[in-house]
């Protein structure tokens, strides 16, 4: 089994950081279900503006609040205002990778969603890996992928 992305939060911004509740990461429902991010689900946590990383759970918030309250010991690890990445996983045989397709959500600075991309892996002819980044509707390549040489492919 491998561990890999299960969907993706990108950008959303620390509402509020509570030390004295009983730990975990408040969200959003509306966030949590474009993302595909449950309830109680295991989630990282990536701080782009103090370089943190920590691990903890997701409770719901109130739908629509936009809210993303850091609680308990995580709390000393975030600031109202700092930026995030918040990424759930799945496990999966190796072989199945292809056809996974999860989502990326990115955020503005209010905590609206921006869009919704999807991460796409594919096997060519050859049985070799491919991998886009494709649009809210899943059909066009929204980033192109650079080779080593710098060349697009």
């Amino acid at each position: 089994m491998r561990k890999v992305i299960g969907g993706k939060l990108h950008g959303i911004r620390v509402t509020e950081a509570n030390l004295d509740y009983h730990g975990s990461i408040t969200l959003d429902p509306e966030h949590c279900e474009a993302a595909g991010i449950l309830p109680l689900e295991f989630v990282e946590i990536w701080n782009k503006n103090s370089g943190a990383r920590i691990s903890t759970y997701v409770i719901l918030g109130e739908r629509g609040s936009r809210c993303c309250i850091v609680n308990g010991a995580a709390a000393r690890t975030c600031q109202p205002g700092d930026e995030l990445i918040i990424c759930s996983s799945v496990y999966m045989p190796g072989e199945s990778i292809a056809g996974h397709s999860p989502a990326v959500v990115t955020l503005d600075a209010s905590n609206h969603i921006d869009e919704t991309l999807r991460y796409s892996v594919s096997m060519d002819d050859a049985g070799r890996y491919r991998f886009a980044i494709l649009d809210e509707a899943g059909t066009g390549l929204k980033i192109p992928l650079r080779s080593r040489s710098g060349k697009m492919r």
